[in-house]
């Protein structure tokens, strides 16, 4: 019958876009960005601060590229790290983050961990994403050593923020710092570190791995300045705009998808200065699930904020 060719034709020309989306979306994935943003949060009259906020690093040890850019970071002499987790892809990648870090190792520093810290990540329908969260976590398979991390963060003198606090004196700025385990997994501690932020120093920062919105509730009530998180990829697959980048279409958690990435408000709709509200910067992170390795409109990103005195936000 005369239209079989046109079904024919039609599937093969099918077949020929989904293979260059693939290509391109694997080419996209190793496309590492350094992402420069600007949080008015310092006191008057303090000295500018370079904080280098790294999150889902998703390390295999085969990942040369990724971790020669990683290295390079080093070179931004940046006066603190933050690390939001999922630093993991493979059982032996520990030395390899820490190789790749590299002199990061010797800056200032503080971190969680995140899922793909602990479990060893399995292959996963990326379709299952779009659908509604059925709470189901997969925590019954084999384990990262996450101890072995924890240790050379530790030995590095890397402060844990696990379901706990911290404090740093940086470049002649006191931060104090709060943080919780993984609210993807349900491991967050909220009571642990609930009550008010230190008035006694001039910063106060909170981190997670996962922005879920009952941690993000938590730190701003407490009066942190900003919260730091990672976790959602940036959507990962996002949908093309013409302004740059892409929409997320999924976050992986409650935070809504205009939330995926990048330097906002807490709550979404408050403004600097509003009683009750906080910064958040969610990193769209180095790396994704080692099975799927593809990034569509949301390239892999690190991000150099720069924490100067109160004053209007940039972000590039």
């Amino acid at each position: 019958m005369a239209f079989v060719p046109v079904v024919r034709r039609t599937a093969a020309l099918g077949a020929l876009a989904g293979a260059g989306l693939t290509a391109y979306a694997a080419w996209e994935a190793r496309q590492y960005t350094l992402r420069r943003v600007t949080v008015p949060l310092l006191p008057p009259g303090h000295a500018p601060l370079k904080v280098l906020h790294l999150s889902d690093i998703h390390m295999a040890p085969d990942q040369r590229a990724k971790q020669e850019w990683l290295r390079g970071l080093a070179a931004l002499e940046p006066d603190l790290v933050v690390n939001t987790g999922d630093n993991l892809a493979h059982s032996r990648s520990v030395p390899v983050v820490a190789d790749a870090l590299g002199g990061l190792l010797d800056v200032p520093g503080v971190y969680v961990l995140g899922s793909n810290d602990y479990w060893v990540p399995g292959m996963r329908n990326p379709f299952l994403y779009l659908l509604p969260d059925t709470g189901k976590r997969h925590t019954s398979g084999r384990q990262l050593p996450w101890p072995e991390l924890k240790e050379r963060f530790g030995s590095s003198g890397w402060l844990d923020l696990t379901n706990g606090f911290g404090r740093l004196d940086v470049g002649g700025t006191s931060i104090a710092f709060a943080g919780v385990d993984d609210p993807h997994l349900q491991y967050d501690d909220l009571a642990r570190v609930a009550g008010p932020a230190d008035p006694a120093t001039d910063v106060r920062l909170a981190v997670t791995h996962a922005p879920y919105l009952r941690v993000l509730d938590q730190f701003v009530a407490d009066g942190y300045d900003a919260v730091i998180a990672g976790h959602t990829h940036g959507g990962q697959v996002c949908l093309p705009l013409l302004s740059g980048g892409g929409r997320a279409l999924t976050t992986n958690c409650d935070i809504e998808p205009a939330r995926a990435r990048g330097l906002h408000r807490h709550p979404a709709d408050s403004a600097p200065g509003d009683a009750g509200s906080a910064w958040l910067h969610v990193s769209a992170g180095l790396g994704t699930n080692p099975y799927v390795r593809i990034r569509v409109a949301c390239r892999p990103e690190a991000t150099l904020m720069t924490l100067v005195p109160t004053g209007p936000a940039q972000e590039a």
